[in-house]
């Protein structure tokens, strides 16, 4: 395990300096779970909620939050992203919104801050567009799946595999 890069030699939180890191092709990939009840889902899935296409205002929430991230996580750089992608998988059976972000830049740090907050805020947007027929929503399991590019390479999450 590596040493905590956020921190001065006096202890002190920092920004890393990552100017004479080269640029580099770097993708993240994250995934998060929504559950709700199987009423909720429905509603989602057949676009009968009364707010309006839920999945479509979650895709512009994460969309919007990946390029934020900068603005919320204290130490993170400000990137030019050149790519984010959601995905939302619906599964009647666990009544549950799988979310998966792929962030992408060329620049000089990754993208994986980016890629988790895209899945916090589309999960976050699904939660407030459904709280009032649902507040008992649980926003679960947010993880890295897969990183690349950088000095420390490519990161694959256990259990994860590309399609």
């Amino acid at each position: 395990m590596g040493k905590l890069t956020h921190f001065n030699e006096s202890g002190q939180a920092r920004m890393v300096d990552v100017g004479e890191k080269p640029t580099t092709k770097r993708v993240a990939i994250a995934r998060g779970t929504v559950k709700m009840q199987p009423e909720t889902l429905r509603l989602i899935k057949e676009g009968g909620h009364k707010k309006g296409d839920v999945l479509g205002v979650a895709q512009v929430g994460g969309i919007m939050g990946a390029k934020r991230t900068a603005d919320l996580i204290p130490m993170c750089h400000p990137l030019f992203i050149t790519g984010v992608d959601l995905a939302f998988e619906l599964d009647e059976q666990s009544a549950t919104v799988q979310i998966t972000a792929e962030v992408r830049t060329e620049g000089q740090t990754g993208v994986e801050m980016e890629a988790l907050t895209a899945v916090t805020v589309a999960a976050l947007t699904i939660y407030d567009m459904c709280k009032a027929v649902d507040k008992g929503m649980e926003i679960t399991d947010i993880c890295l799946l897969k990183k690349s590019g950088g000095k420390s390479g490519t990161y694959l999450r256990e259990n994860y595999h590309e399609n």
